[in-house]
């Protein structure tokens, strides 16, 4: 692992604290992060749409959506992001023969609804519908897109369970896998 190249990718359900996780390893280690909403944010301004429509789009014409993975996976190795965070990331990665260490974060359905509930400040049952179908749909979509399941931890080197864990507690004990690595 070193500069210049992806050392870890960070994957888990909406809610799972991913993105908390990459600011904490981010500030730790100094390193630069590319996320996979990144690129669908970008790709929407290019085709001069909303957050929205574009996302109807990609729901729509599955190519699109196939089209922001391969440049996901192009930017994986090309770029000197050291993070990578996406859903399918740690999957790019296996597939890629990527030398890294890939994480999946796995939180219980309660967990994740109680977190977006706190984030977005919508209830517990509304949070818990919309993380629910946003898998449902996401793992059609995958099925259909890739024949994979994201929730299969095949290409993961590292399932931890952090419903209970705080993201302190959670850092360190990803910062010590990286330190190990290294």
């Amino acid at each position: 692992m070193g500069v210049g190249m992806v050392n870890i990718t960070i994957s888990g359900h909406p809610g799972s604290g991913t993105s908390t996780l990459v600011g904490q390893l981010e500030q730790h280690f100094s390193w630069s992060s590319l996320n996979g909403g990144q690129i669908f944010r970008e790709q929407a301004k290019a085709h001069g749409m909303s957050l929205e429509e574009f996302g109807q789009l990609c729901t729509s014409n599955l190519e699109v959506d196939r089209e922001l993975d391969e440049i996901l996976k192009e930017r994986m190795l090309s770029e000197t992001s050291e993070i990578i965070e996406s859903r399918l990331a740690g999957w790019w990665a296996y597939q890629l023969n990527i030398d890294c260490v890939r994480v999946w974060l796995s939180v219980s359905p309660e967990e994740r609804a109680r977190r977006v509930t706190k984030r977005e400040g919508v209830s517990i049952e509304v949070a818990h519908e919309a993380n629910e179908l946003r898998r449902s749909v996401d793992l059609s979509r995958f099925q259909e897109l890739y024949g994979l399941n994201p929730e299969d931890t095949t290409p993961y080197t590292h399932i931890i369970e952090a419903s209970s864990k705080t993201i302190g507690d959670l850092a360190f004990e990803v910062i010590s896998i990286l330190e190990a690595k290294q």
